[in-house]
């Protein structure tokens, strides 16, 4: 599949003025420099970014757009055509028009590596982008490394995981992401009136999320730092990536009956586990999803009411005025596009913001760096860092594998909304706990 975004001249797109062109490559194709305009006081005012011109900057990546993944690819595909004719609109990359060249990988990790080479050996792309979910992004990785390219990319926080220095994470939850994690859910759970006591912990054993659960070399995971919060884990329930069958995991669950359930899952699979409990008359004082597809889950009405995730973003009054103008014209207008693609949510949450995070990252760099040369982008990324709309100034350290100082929080539903309920300066409302 293959993507041309086109220039367009709507109030939104005008408002979320993402990128100028600036610089260029190695010297060619460069954007013609301008001087400003001064108004009557003296006062430098900015010329409108010009039309790109040239042949195209082609950007290669995969996303899971059909298979088990494609609830949550979708998101980042919008994204994705949203930022692309954005950029475009407001003078290209490096004054020339942007292409990307998106395959399918059909949530399929076996698929990463013949693609990738695909993308940079035979069509070869100028620029990569990493694909969705960590298994099939430390495939991509390693194909990047072998071909010298730089490889910004969406979802995995595994930072142990990965070494490369020319890989940078679009969405960071430290670099010990199972240490963080924990003790982020932790503490919000310590803070109740009344805390919890006992938690069940089901667990995907795919490489996304199994570590959360077990623990890095190094790290506790949450297996291992419950105790140290007074938790005690009654049941540890694993299951394989696509599993279908929820009734035997919702029995146990019930049997164990814990104050809290914690699902190390994505995608569907809090769903899955949710209607297995429901058919089951049973319902956890609270439960847990670590990266759920946020649709799904809401569609489950009163089912799912109460339920929590971690978040980098949330678009929740009054934290969205905060943010000002740009930012509410960007996820209106991604609102608009999700609704139009049918998405039973249509929000612009975490993983939104995970992958507008990460077409910043590839493109500021190209422009700091001003040319397309794949080490001279990582080179400015290391020693430069990226300022990101939602997420600031991010800074890039190889010794902790570029993952940079996490600012994820912790969402609930709340009257069929995800809203940021923590940690408390980044709050949009008081978490409701559970009944007694």
């Amino acid at each position: 599949m293959r993507v041309r975004a086109r220039a367009y001249g709507s109030a939104v797109a005008a408002a979320a003025l993402i990128l100028a062109a600036c610089g260029g490559d190695d010297g060619d194709d460069t954007a013609a420099e301008q001087e400003p305009e001064t108004t009557e006081e003296g006062d430098a005012t900015e010329e409108p970014a010009g039309e790109p011109s040239g042949d195209p900057i082609v950007i290669g990546s995969t996303l899971s757009l059909t298979g088990a993944f494609a609830p949550t690819g979708v998101i980042h595909q919008i994204v994705g055509e949203q930022f692309v004719e954005q950029l475009n609109a407001n003078g290209g990359l490096l004054g020339r028009p942007v292409e990307w060249r998106l395959l399918d990988d059909e949530s399929d990790t076996a698929q990463i590596t013949p693609l990738y080479e695909r993308l940079i050996n035979q069509d070869q792309v100028d620029l990569v982008l990493g694909p969705y979910a960590t298994p099939n992004i430390i495939p991509a990785v390693a194909v990047a490394e072998r071909a010298g390219y730089v490889l910004p990319h969406h979802t995995a926080i595994h930072a142990p995981l990965l070494s490369y220095g020319c890989q940078f994470p679009g969405w960071s939850m430290d670099p010990q992401p199972d240490e963080y994690t924990s003790r982020l859910l932790f503490d919000l759970l310590a803070s109740l009136p009344e805390p919890p006591s006992t938690i069940a912990l089901v667990t995907n054993e795919s490489g996304s999320t199994q570590p959360m659960t077990q623990g890095f070399e190094g790290g506790g995971g949450m297996a291992g730092i419950a105790a140290e919060y007074d938790l005690e884990v009654v049941a540890e329930l694993p299951y394989p990536p696509g599993n279908q069958e929820w009734s035997s995991i919702a029995t146990q669950l019930r049997d164990a009956d814990p104050d809290v359930v914690i699902n190390n899952g994505l995608g569907v699979d809090p769903v899955g586990i949710i209607e297995g409990m429901e058919q089951l008359d049973y319902r956890p004082g609270l439960f847990f999803s670590l990266f759920p597809a946020p649709g799904p889950l809401l569609g489950l009405g009163e089912a799912a009411e109460g339920a929590l995730s971690v978040s980098l973003f949330e678009p929740n009054e009054p934290l969205l005025e905060q943010y000002g103008d740009e930012v509410r014209a960007i996820t209106e207008d991604f609102s608009q596009r999700a609704e139009a693609a049918g998405l039973p949510y249509t929000a612009f949450e975490t993983q939104a913001t995970a992958s507008w995070n990460t077409w910043e990252i590839l493109t500021r760099g190209v422009e700091g760096a001003g040319t397309l040369e794949n080490q001279d982008v990582c080179d400015y990324l290391v020693e430069n860092g990226v300022e990101t709309t939602f997420n600031g100034q991010l800074t890039f350290d190889p010794e902790v594998n570029n993952f940079w100082d996490s600012n994820v929080g912790i969402k609930q539903i709340q009257d069929g909304e995800w809203v940021m309920v923590w940690p408390e300066d980044r709050a949009a409302a008081e978490i409701v706990p559970p009944e007694n």
